[in-house]
């Protein structure tokens, strides 16, 4: 009966891992006992420490803890060193033993998946509840780094260096590995090539993790890595694993946050003597240079950020395409010259749109199907555009303005990208107005010029495609008027042409607020601002994040002329635009042409 009892247990092995020298040996006890203490006896557990040189007297001491449900062993990873030498552009680089966790997965095969645990922590959870974590076939479970999200240079620093949002940027000193997943992409090889790349001096390992893991891992509960230094992720009486991180160690200061869950279990093991003799022995000097090293740290963050050739900007300046740099330079060169109605983009020559070619707002079985089917399809490729994070929406500002203007309106909106229409589509179709039906303007070549997917998308989601003829254009100012008249809603862009990724307003151009004043509807300003996300694209360039701001509605006088009203209108959307941009970029709204101008005078 107890064999059978011993061989579930093995099944059900946990796999520790520690990783230490001689010297730091006797806090990994002290995390040893706090994880056997609490941890359930319905499972059992393999502790494994990675060293090269630790003492033979030194390992003794520590294989003794073990007892029947927890094996320990030292494993010395000196021969796996050796393997790997000539693939290392630095001799010493693995003097830091935090590295050896990247060996777990190729050294033990056995292995599913491995918990990675550093020796400044305690355990006061039953850490089979950590390791229970699916982890599928993402990398790692891990928790955010609390010291990055709370310093202001350091979450620059991982956003600006490794291209990590700062809020998922995690703490490598705790690890749920998924071994499978580690030697099946082996990462371990991404490793070793990008130590070729890029030499990182800030937190070393933990960033290159962070970049080989990206959007790769589970975030597990807080609990499971409860970083001492700074303002814990969760209460106290909710911690599964103290991190006594930084310069945190209870073993130096007397007066360190929380190091009654150390000494607890300090006093269980046969280095207590020892810990306690160095606390007493620890120096006002190595005090000092305790309380300089963050210092040091967000010194060498700021220097990382303002490299020229730090590690994101050779990635990005490496994939970006030629084209887009040039189209940037174009951009450039069409603000200086302010030409801001002009396509910043050529686009391909489309035939003409003739009256014969379009019925606008066509009622007819045909139609309506076509149209049923087309926001189906938009439907499932916005989905997947959000997916892929191609598209993110940030946040919505103001969305109870939309609401204000229930009785149909214009909506102006920047235009700076293919698909920042459907930014404002989500959010129509998610207020209170989800019933109304939303046409978008769109030029001649969208309508006449696209084929296949896009170009049936184009001719069937509520679109009214302008035109080079003139009768075509009686029809489309008919079917506008029609639109407005039915308490709808038509999005135009008076900017006109789209300047891809441009997040400054332009000079805007009269029809749509001719549109609202002849029909006598307000005029909703819909601004959106742009932020980089923690994605590239494929042409080598941040996917960007944004926040649609929905300005508050302006209205056409009714004792005055269209006309005087049209231009009153247009003036008041772009004076709330730049309003939004100004508050939004902490900047103020120049041009480049305006600047040259002025030095000229």
């Amino acid at each position: 009966m107890e064999i059978k009892e011993f061989n579930l247990k093995s099944l059900r092995e946990i796999p520790i891992f520690f990783a230490c020298d001689e010297g730091f040996v006797k806090y990994t006890m002290v995390s040893i006992k706090s994880i056997m203490e609490n941890a359930s006896r319905d499972r059992r557990y393999h502790i494994y420490i990675l060293h090269m040189g630790i003492l033979a007297a030194t390992q003794s001491r520590v294989t003794a803890m073990a007892d029947a449900d927890f094996d320990i062993d030292f494993v010395d990873v000196t021969e796996k060193m050796n393997s790997i030498a000539g693939k290392l552009p630095i001799r010493d680089y693995y003097s830091n033993t935090t590295y050896f966790r990247l060996f777990i997965p190729d050294m033990f095969p056995q292995y599913r998946k491995a918990l990675y645990i550093d020796s400044d922590t305690i355990v006061v959870g039953d850490i089979s509840q950590m390791y229970d974590h699916r982890l599928g076939r993402l990398y790692a479970g891990v928790c955010p780094d609390r010291v990055v999200a709370q310093n202001e240079i350091l979450g620059e620093y991982v956003e600006k260096v490794l291209g990590v949002k700062r809020e998922k940027y995690f703490n490598a000193g705790v690890m749920l590995i998924n071994c499978s997943q580690f030697r099946e992409n082996h990462l371990l090889d991404e490793f070793l090539e990008l130590l070729h790349v890029y030499l990182f001096v800030v937190a070393q390992d933990q960033d290159y993790l962070n970049i080989l893991c990206k959007d790769q891992v589970l975030y597990m509960e807080p609990k499971w890595n409860a970083q001492v230094f700074g303002e814990l992720a969760c209460p106290v009486e909710e911690v599964g694993l103290l991190h006594f991180n930084m310069a945190a160690k209870p073993w130096h200061y007397k007066d360190c946050r929380l190091a009654e869950y150390f000494w607890k279990y300090a006093k269980y093991t046969s280095s207590y003597g020892e810990i306690k003799e160095g606390l007493e022995s620890y120096t006002d000097e190595q005090r000092y240079v305790d309380s300089v090293s963050g210092e040091k740290l967000v010194a060498l963050a700021v220097s990382e950020i303002n490299r020229e050739d730090n590690y994101l900007r050779q990635v990005t300046n490496a994939h970006r395409s030629e084209e887009k740099l040039e189209l940037l330079k174009h951009i450039e060169e069409l603000e200086k010259e302010g030409r801001f109605a002009e396509d910043a983009q050529v686009n391909p020559p489309a035939p003409p749109l003739l009256p014969e070619d379009i019925n606008y707002l066509s009622r007819s079985l045909k139609s309506k199907t076509q149209t049923k089917y087309a926001f189906k399809l938009v439907r499932w490729f916005v989905n997947l555009l959000i997916k892929k994070k191609q598209l993110i929406i940030k946040e919505y500002k103001g969305v109870e303005n939309l609401e204000k203007v229930a009785d149909g309106a214009v909506i102006t909106c920047n235009h700076f990208n293919a698909f920042d229409s459907f930014a404002i589509t989500l959010a129509f179709e998610q207020g209170k107005l989800k019933k109304k039906k939303l046409y978008r303007v769109i030029r001649e070549g969208n309508y006449t010029g696209f084929p296949g997917f896009y170009g049936f998308l184009m001719r069937h989601c509520n679109t009214l495609p302008l035109s080079s003829n003139f009768k075509t254009m009686e029809k489309f100012i008919t079917a506008v008027d029609r639109v407005l008249q039915k308490k709808q809603f038509v999005l135009v862009y008076p900017e006109q042409g789209m300047w891809w990724n441009y997040r400054k307003p332009r000079p805007l151009q009269k029809g749509a607020f001719t549109f609202a004043a002849r029909n006598n509807k307000p005029v909703l300003p819909v601004f959106i601002t742009m932020s980089d996300s923690d994605v590239i694209d494929a042409d080598g360039f941040y996917v960007q994040e944004y926040t649609v701001h929905f300005c508050e509605p302006i209205y056409p006088d009714p004792s005055k002329k269209q006309a005087v009203n049209a231009k009153e209108m247009l003036d008041k959307n772009y004076e709330a635009w730049k309003a939004v941009y100004e508050e939004t970029y902490k900047k103020k709204l120049t041009y480049t042409c305006d600047e040259q101008a002025a030095s000229n005078e």
